[in-house]
């Protein structure tokens, strides 16, 4: 059953088509504000019993209602299919994320390099260097979570699936040394569900047609 919400994400969804013909929002020449085809539900029942979770309804109820990825925030969202790559560019089965085990972050995570070697030490310095990275870059740190968005430049966004903070958006941004953090690209100032990122992402991009008209979402 579709609730209120969801029915005013299609209504949002359409609006903003209708207003953006030119396609001028960020990512919309790629989806074209269309939604793929739901995936059944079966086949979301069968990823949660294989990996010993329980989805956020929130994200179940878009993904077999209204639509298996598409339209959506930066470069759209990403396929339930390819939920489990750590890296959204460069998709290779041997490097899946785990959400069978907890995402353990609860506050914004990045480390800063040091080492106990002084500048003349060059290959100790190296060798220290490579340690922190094979550290840092760990995909172990996306734990409990699912990729639902490639915001491009190297980050992707995550649907937190096992924790503390189920049921929220967190950013991957290690690839500019930015680290891990919760969802704030869209301006909200509090940690973000998927259906209310989502939303904000609708409201924000409207608001760029509607303000200079008075017109109200």
């Amino acid at each position: 059953m579709m609730n209120e919400q969801l029915k005013r994400i299609l209504v949002k969804i359409d609006q903003l088509k209708g207003l953006d013909s030119y396609f001028t929002v960020f990512g919309s020449q790629e989806h074209k504000y269309q939604l793929n085809h739901p995936v059944s539900i079966d086949k979301v029942h069968e990823f949660e019993r294989k990996y010993d979770i329980k989805l956020p309804r929130e994200y179940v109820d878009f993904v077999t209602i209204l639509g298996n990825g598409g339209a959506g925030p930066f470069y759209g969202l990403e396929l339930f299919e390819n939920c489990l790559f750590d890296d959204l560019n460069y998709k290779y089965e041997n490097s899946l994320l785990n959400p069978s085990k907890p995402f353990l972050f609860t506050e914004p995570w990045n480390p800063r390099f040091s080492t106990k070697f002084s500048k003349d030490n060059a290959e100790e310095n190296e060798i220290e260097y490579a340690k922190f990275e094979e550290i840092y870059y760990s995909k172990e740190h996306m734990n409990g979570t699912i990729t639902i968005c490639n915001y491009g430049c190297g980050a992707s966004l995550h649907l937190i699936v096992y924790g503390k903070e189920y049921g929220n958006i967190w950013t991957d941004d290690r690839g500019s040394e930015n680290g891990i953090y919760p969802s704030f690209e869209l301006g909200n100032n509090q940690n973000i569900s998927f259906l209310n990122w989502y939303e904000l992402w609708l409201d924000n991009s409207l608001q760029k047609f509607l303000a200079p008209t008075g017109g109200s979402i």
